[in-house]
């Protein structure tokens, strides 16, 4: 099976059209232009049966609760934020056929910002979401196509809901996009998340949380630099500090030490600043020891600073105020996980001939967290590609078109097998 040229066609339009967000791109950056990219996308999927049941950005009310990211609930400020990132529900088939005959695929065609020219040589697509995910996103719909070629019950007695979502990207974690749809029922008995997991099935899912260490103290000029704070010396030392202290469970997680901001002068001492860190977790007991171990050893560092350079020239009066100055919050915490335990679902896509996921490989964070806890539902990731391999975020991100087009015959596979089950129970 292979993508159509018009397959190919909506891809590379697809790539061409700047999706990032305004958390990827910042205030000054272009608007995302996700409500033409989402019409493109639902008039190729009309063209296999399916119709538009919601095309609509989240209302106000659904950013509410501590699992709403920091930097989401603030950019919500502004009503364009959510004007300007859609989330598209397609379905194919009756509204009569229940969710027990129903499967759902989610993709995201936001992206992170930055990227590789969108080019394509006849075997590789070059691209920002190459991979991640428009390239899964327009594999699916040629799968859908094949499958109804397959089975006339398919899209009559079986249904299909796609979600092609925004805010995946940027750290708001699918609570714009995602979650809400969930939230309003639009998911199947079979859930399907298409992210690069190398077509095998991935029955968990990460969340992450993100820890800040901020510094609020005096600036100085650098004639007189020991008169300031010096906030690009503690938060220096705190990160190294911190990131040897958490080095340890980075088995249990990904730890990045990420993001360090004081400026960019060279002839000022800065006050201010502050340290990120994300984090992430496979069960909500590992979260809670993990924000424990974070706590601890920012209290350490804090005190060892102090330590060991009260009695420096330069930075005694930073050692001094150092825990008065420094101040750690989160600005991300508490966001669920997905552990899938569903046999029924496991074995259907077994028998469709796609292998699980190893247990001994880490898995990673994506939308289906939002999954957890859906009663009657199987929720996996399944997608063509690698995330690294591919260069998912970099600058140099592609997908190989044999893997788009073994992604779009795992679909027909997996939803002609699920129709022939599902209704053979009617």
């Amino acid at each position: 099976m292979t993508l159509t040229n018009p397959d190919r066609a909506l891809l590379l339009r697809l790539l061409e059209t700047p999706t990032a967000g305004p958390l990827e791109v910042g205030d000054a950056g272009p608007a995302p232009r996700l409500w033409e990219a989402q019409h493109d996308y639902a008039r190729a999927a009309e063209r296999i049966g399916f119709r538009v049941v919601r095309h609509a950005p989240a209302e106000p009310a659904d950013l509410v609760g501590d699992v709403v990211p920091a930097t989401v609930r603030a950019a919500a400020a502004d009503p364009a934020f959510l004007a300007d990132q859609p989330s598209l529900v397609l379905r194919l088939g009756p509204e009569e056929v229940p969710r027990e005959r129903t499967v759902m695929f989610n993709v995201h065609l936001d992206t992170v910002a930055g990227g590789p020219p969108v080019a394509f040589d006849g075997e590789v697509f070059h691209g920002r979401g190459a991979i991640d995910a428009k390239g899964p996103a327009v594999a699916l719909l040629a799968g859908v196509r094949a499958a109804r070629e397959r089975s006339a019950a398919l899209g009559r007695d079986s249904a299909v809901i796609v979600q092609a979502v925004a805010g995946e990207e940027g750290g708001a974690m699918g609570v714009l996009g995602t979650r809400p749809l969930v939230e309003r029922g639009h998911v199947g008995r079979l859930n399907v998340f298409c992210e690069p997991t190398s077509g095998r099935f991935l029955t968990r899912s990460t969340a992450s949380m993100t820890a800040r260490v901020s510094v609020h103290g005096d600036d100085a000029v650098d004639d007189r630099p020991h008169t300031g704070h010096n906030a690009s010396v503690l938060l220096g030392f705190l990160a190294q500090r911190m990131g040897r202290s958490l080095d340890g469970r980075a088995r249990e997680g990904a730890v990045c030490v990420a993001g360090l901001h004081t400026g960019t002068l060279h002839n000022r001492v800065y006050g201010t600043g502050g340290l990120l860190l994300n984090l992430s977790y496979g069960d909500a007991g590992a979260g809670r020891a993990l924000e424990e171990a974070v706590t601890t050893a920012f209290d350490t560092a804090v005190a060892e600073f102090s330590h060991s350079f009260a009695d420096t020239a330069l930075f005694a009066r930073t050692a001094r105020d150092a825990r008065r100055l420094t101040r750690l919050d989160w600005p991300k915490r508490g966001l669920p996980v997905l552990d899938d335990r569903d046999g029924w679902g496991h074995g259907l896509l077994r028998g469709a001939g796609v292998p699980p996921w190893p247990e001994d490989e880490p898995a990673f964070t994506c939308d289906a967290i939002w999954m957890a806890g859906v009663p009657g539902a199987c929720t996996v990731v399944l997608g063509p590609g690698d995330l690294a391999a591919n260069g998912a975020h970099g600058d140099a991100e592609f997908a190989r078109l044999p893997d788009l087009d073994g992604f779009a015959a795992t679909v027909a596979r997996l939803l002609t097998s699920f129709t022939d089950e599902t209704i053979g129970r009617l």
